[in-house]
């Protein structure tokens, strides 16, 4: 096996901006996996990589009654206007005051990341420059969750997981990822993923890592 080398954020960062925009001016990329996986870690960790690039994370845009029906909401108040090369606005949801606050701008930057459960699913698909994948089992990304949250919202957790596993099952993302993200001795690694077109350029290849903040 090659050793693990970091991956030199320049490099991440060119990589990413070189793939064709695909969402008016912007090149969207998209950071699914399941709940627990590390997608929002990692993709701080790639925003910082790009100088800042913005993160849309989709915990915003769910709701406690519609977990994965923020479709709509995501098309008409950020894909629509980012795809016309005009700054969006969305509507964040407060998980604890269980309503919607005051509009968070978005403006269409080079690169812009949505990381989330769901991020890569079929109606967003078309919008995407790239479609990442933490690759961490269900139930291992569940039980660190869990830990992560704590007892008090175990009742959650228990119809979230039931949520997730008829979304996945009904809209899978990982069989049309370009990517695979792994957590390989405290660094990242990336490998084609099984979306990958045959003769695609994939800029970050299995010889490639990004090392995580910790």
């Amino acid at each position: 096996m090659s050793p693990v080398v970091p991956l030199d954020p320049d490099r991440a960062a060119a990589g990413l901006r070189a793939l064709p925009p695909s969402c008016g001016p912007v090149r969207l990329i998209a950071i699914d996996g399941h709940a627990g996986s590390g997608k929002s870690t990692f993709a701080g960790r790639l925003a910082e990589a790009l100088g800042g690039a913005p993160v849309l994370h989709l915990d915003d845009l769910a709701t406690h009654d519609e977990l994965f029906g923020w479709t709509g909401r995501l098309l008409e108040q950020v894909i629509g206007p980012l795809s016309r090369g005009q700054s969006s606005s969305y509507d964040p949801y407060d998980w604890n005051l269980r309503r919607f606050g005051p509009p968070r701008p978005l403006a269409p930057a080079p690169v812009v990341l949505v990381e989330g459960v769901g991020a890569g699913r079929r109606a967003l698909r078309p919008h995407l420059a790239r479609l990442l994948w933490m690759d961490r089992g269900p139930q291992e990304s569940w039980a660190r969750g869990r830990r992560r949250d704590g007892p008090a919202l175990s009742e959650f957790w228990d119809e979230w997981t039931a949520a997730e596993t008829r979304h996945f099952a009904d809209d899978p993302s990982r069989p049309y990822a370009d990517t695979l993200v792994r957590e390989w001795h405290e660094r990242y690694e990336w490998l084609p993923g099984p979306g990958e077109t045959a003769g695609a350029s994939h800029f970050l290849t299995e010889r490639d890592h990004l090392s995580p903040p910790y």
